[in-house]
Parts: C-alpha cells; structure tokens; sequence
C-alpha cells in the first residue's frame, strides 16, 4: 500500500509529535534552506537528487515526506521518486510557507 500523495502540515506535525519515523525531505536550494528550516528535515535540493540518490536508498520502502516554499516543486520530487520505486513518498501541501503560517511561526516567511 503506498502513501497518499499529499498530506497536510498538521499530518506532518503529529507524526513528528509522535516520533513517527520517517525521512523529511527539503528539496529547496541551499540559500532558501539557510533563510528558513525546520529543524529535523534533511537537505537535499531537487538540483542535486539525481546525483544523491544513493542517499534515499536505505529509504525506498520507508515513508519519506517532500516539502519546498510552497508544495509545488517538492510535488515534482515525489512523483519523480515514486517512479523511481520509492512508493511511500509524500508531499507536504503549502510547504514551508504554509508550516510558518500554522505551525510554527517563528520560522520566518520569505
């Protein structure tokens, strides 16, 4: 059974408050991923996962969540790893932006 394909920041929020593991995947640019994160993601820009994704190996049968600025490039990662075989990958809808905004206010808007 594979994941959904997109699930909300409060989805998100309560796997981490219940230390779910899973592997949270920012797909955005390094400069991006320095003006804003959230702590326990792993960095991984979508210009660069060709090249790193011996990294995501021991993860091809876990659940792996993508998440960008605003959901649409981090949608674009998961479709491309679900075609890779990694069927237990989601997006978070609204990205970073939408987390700031619900979640956690004290990462800043950009």
């Amino acid at each position: 059974m594979s994941a959904p394909l997109e699930v909300d920041c409060q989805h998100v929020k309560a796997r981490l408050d219940a230390q779910q593991p899973f592997l949270f995947l920012d797909c955005r640019e390094r400069d991006e991923y320095e003006t804003a994160h959230i702590e326990s993601t792993t960095l991984i820009p979508m210009s660069e996962l060709a090249q790193r994704m011996g990294e995501l190996e021991s993860y091809r049968d876990a659940p792996i969540i993508v998440h960008c600025h605003h959901g649409g490039r981090s949608m674009r990662v998961t479709n491309w790893l679900r075609q890779q075989g990694f069927s237990q990958v989601s997006n978070m809808a609204g990205g970073i932006d939408e987390w700031s905004q619900t979640i956690d206010p004290s990462i800043p808007r950009y």
